[in-house]
């Protein structure tokens, strides 16, 4: 209870800031004249400042067999490129740093995790000629992290993909097919891959802080309109594009076929945001996603609250 009253009040904190010409004095590279963002007080301060979460570039990786930290059941976000060594990025790490600039063969990447979300997409960095880095803002949308890129510092929502504030609103970054699934299920696929290594950084790894989130009533620091069909906000649903099936009929199917996709469901995974312990999550399984051809799909596996918050014309793929 004490976290959520932490974020309440950090909420009602960060209503303060609904002007943009307040954030002036601390992004002055920021261009605020060029932006898509049309309410400012749907963007509030998270609580941390800027880098308060300090984002991973240049990670270290171990191979498969050497982890030893991480239990069977931990999510992982798994990015396998053609001709690369497929590679794990655990979220007991990304939960306290939201965004990984990495590089994989010739293609610079962003790994990222927004817990308030439960959103982790996987960009390009390549955008107009040029590499980005990403950093944390310390600014949410709609519950959702902002990110920032060091190079023009502009804004960017990580749950959509695209600039919002800056020089680079209105780009949009190639979003590559990545998903979320147990260490024990990567290990086995994989025997052979990669893992980050532990960060130097000193966090209570394989802690949860946000302990308790996906079973609350409603999302933290969001005041937005809820789903529709009486769906539950923080009920994960799976998006691709602009439409969104609920976990929990994808669950009772094991196997969905529509709209030219083959989406799958299986157990195994623990939710990085149930217990205190990240690895003692309930289990919330593990998605895939597949085109008609057996190619994996870019998708998210977010709360439905975010879900309807950023695609509120989206269709809902709740069955019969």
């Amino acid at each position: 209870m004490r976290f959520v009253t932490m974020l309440v009040g950090l909420w009602l904190a960060g209503a303060v800031w609904a002007d943009p010409s307040l954030w002036r004095d601390e992004w002055p590279e920021t261009d605020f004249d060029r932006t898509t963002v049309e309410n400012w007080a749907e963007i509030i301060s998270g609580g941390p400042p800027r880098d308060g979460i300090p984002a991973l570039s240049d990670p270290q990786f171990i191979e498969v067999p050497a982890e030893s930290r991480i239990a069977p059941g931990e999510p992982v976000i798994a990015v396998e490129i053609a001709g690369q060594r497929p590679r794990a990025y655990p979220i007991r790490y990304l939960i306290w740093h939201e965004i990984v600039n990495d590089q994989i063969g010739p293609i610079p990447v962003a790994v990222t995790f927004c817990p308030l979300c439960n959103s982790a997409l996987t960009f390009d960095r390549r955008l107009g000629g040029r590499v980005l880095s990403f950093g944390v803002s310390g600014k949410l949308r709609n519950s959702d992290m902002i990110m920032y890129d060091r190079e023009t510092q502009s804004w960017w929502q990580q749950a959509v993909g695209t600039g919002i504030v800056g020089q680079m609103a209105g780009e949009g970054l190639e979003l590559l097919p990545s998903w979320m699934e147990s260490w024990e299920a990567f290990a086995a696929r994989h025997p052979q891959g990669l893992v980050m290594a532990e960060p130097s950084w000193n966090r209570p790894y394989g802690r949860n802080p946000y302990a308790g989130y996906d079973s609350s009533k409603r999302p933290f620091l969001y005041s937005g309109e809820m789903p529709p069909n009486g769906v539950p906000p923080l009920m994960r649903v799976v998006r691709v594009g602009d439409r969104a099936w609920p976990i929990t009929r994808l669950a009772k199917a094991g196997v969905l076929r529509e709209a030219g996709l083959a989406l799958s469901w299986v157990p195994g995974q623990a939710s990085a945001l149930d217990a205190g312990t990240i690895a003692a999550g309930r289990d919330v399984g593990s998605v895939r996603v597949l085109d008609g051809k057996g190619r994996d799909v870019p998708h998210d596996v977010l709360f439905a609250f975010a879900f309807h918050a950023f695609w509120p014309d989206g269709r809902w793929m709740l069955g019969e």
